[in-house]
């Protein structure tokens, strides 16, 4: 009998074993959430969009966007840390998720064990752009005219430890006058007022600007990259007027809970992969002045050590700034 039932137990602990694999096997067997922790419109939430649908196609299921802004990101972030690590909710997130660690006083998670990194996705060059009516003709002039008006200059961001946030501290510290910052719930609503003239500059991401300067509906002075921008091949670097050091791209990551199994990861880095890979986000991307990341930076160890040294880098920066959350 003791035989009998050890036999019993062996083929239950197989058959268990079975539908473990194949539950796994089975992922995704329902629709997937990835949270932009910013507001809908906004760069972040364009990039995760074109993302999301590529993945839909490649996973099988339904990828959707979850937009959870507030607390420079640190909201939406802090709702994937907490979440199940079954792979079914998912975080994509900027720079704010290295400097976060620093800007920071009570971080509700830690940036760099609390997540799995499931690859770097696009990084996306900045440009300095004000309302249509501002003064200044070119980047040289409107330097010029930020240091004789200071205070009296108004400047937009999304929040403190956003992106546009990072790049206007930076952007003071360089040019060595402080302007009045006006911080937004968000990109969207920040641009809407300058577009209407209620605030005279702001920094702001490509895939946030590039229709709205094609357009003419801002003014942009320069791009925050190394080179220039091939979409906007007539705007100056602020190197080419004289400010150096100044290259601020913002990338973006994706992201899952810590705990997430190996093989999920390794689907969803897959599947990130094929988007990265899609004529259609290529294209897309490059309309909003941006390309995906180079293939050798797409592996999820690159992204985990690329990120570390991202918070190392910026932190030494935020400190000197002085500039804190709570």
């Amino acid at each position: 009998m003791k035989l009998k039932h050890a036999v019993f137990a062996l083929a239950a602990m197989v058959g268990l074993a079975a539908t473990g694999a194949q539950a796994q096997q089975a992922y995704p067997n329902r629709p997937i959430t990835v949270v932009v922790p910013f507001a809908a419109g906004g760069p972040t939430d364009t990039v995760a969009r074109l993302i999301a649908e590529s993945m839909t196609r490649t996973l099988g299921q339904q990828v959707l966007v979850e937009n959870v802004g507030g607390a420079g990101g640190t909201r939406g972030a802090a709702q994937v840390a907490k979440a199940a690590p079954d792979g079914y909710t998912l975080l994509i997130h900027h720079i704010g998720q290295a400097t976060a660690a620093t800007l920071y006083r009570k971080l509700p998670y830690n940036v760099l064990t609390d997540f799995e990194e499931g690859g770097l996705i696009t990084s996306v060059p900045m440009t300095v752009i004000a309302k249509p009516a501002m003064e200044p003709k070119t980047a040289a002039e409107l330097v010029d005219y930020i240091k004789k008006n200071k205070e009296k200059v108004t400047l937009g961001n999304a929040g403190v430890g956003s992106a546009s946030h990072l790049c206007g501290m930076l952007l003071m510290s360089k040019v060595g006058a402080s302007m009045t910052t006006v911080p937004y719930q968000g990109t969207g609503p920040a641009m809407n007022d300058l577009i209407g003239g209620q605030i005279d500059l702001m920094c702001d991401q490509t895939t946030n600007t590039t229709g709205q300067i094609k357009a003419g509906k801002v003014k942009a002075y320069a791009v925050t990259s190394d080179g220039r921008v091939k979409s906007l091949g007539d705007i100056p670097t602020l190197k080419e007027v004289g400010i150096k050091d100044f290259e601020v791209t913002v990338w973006h990551g994706l992201y899952a809970p810590k705990g997430t199994p190996a093989d999920i990861m390794e689907k969803l880095n897959g599947a990130l992969t094929v988007a990265l890979e899609d004529p259609k986000v290529i294209a897309r991307f490059a309309d909003l002045g941006t390309e995906p990341e180079a293939k050798d930076r797409r592996s999820r160890a690159f992204h985990k050590q690329f990120l570390a040294d991202e918070v190392n880098k910026w932190k030494p920066v935020i400190q000197a700034a002085g500039v804190y959350a709570d």
